[in-house]
């Protein structure tokens, strides 16, 4: 079954919410601020993803602008940036969606369309 974090009071998160629904897609919801993945949890959603290391993050929220982020994100390692991913869910891009084989950051329909149906 699909996991999906999502935060109640994202707008993106209950768009996606809905389209699962209508879409007949079982998921398993997971409040990301309370219940947010590990680091290796995290490390193992970005190596399934074959995504940059960058979409894993909430680039839109206030923890990232707080902390600077688009400047010290290219000066960090991997490590250090799955380790900072790992301490606040609200840093984590979502909704995030980990199925058999495949990791989805953020709603896009034509991709969850073609992942998920």
């Amino acid at each position: 079954m699909l996991k999906v974090y999502c935060y109640s009071r994202c707008t993106t998160c209950k768009k996606a919410l809905k389209w699962l629904e209508e879409n007949g897609i079982e998921h398993e919801v997971i409040d990301i601020k309370a219940d947010h993945p590990d680091e290796k949890a995290l490390r193992e959603y970005y190596a399934v993803s074959g995504l940059p290391l960058k979409r894993f993050f909430n680039t839109s929220g206030i923890p990232y602008r707080e902390l600077g982020l688009s400047k010290r994100l290219p000066e960090m390692s991997e490590d250090e940036q799955l380790a900072l991913l790992a301490t606040d869910g609200m840093l984590v891009k979502r909704p995030l969606v980990v199925g058999d084989g495949f990791v989805l950051t953020g709603f896009k329909v034509e991709e969850w369309t073609e992942k998920l149906k």
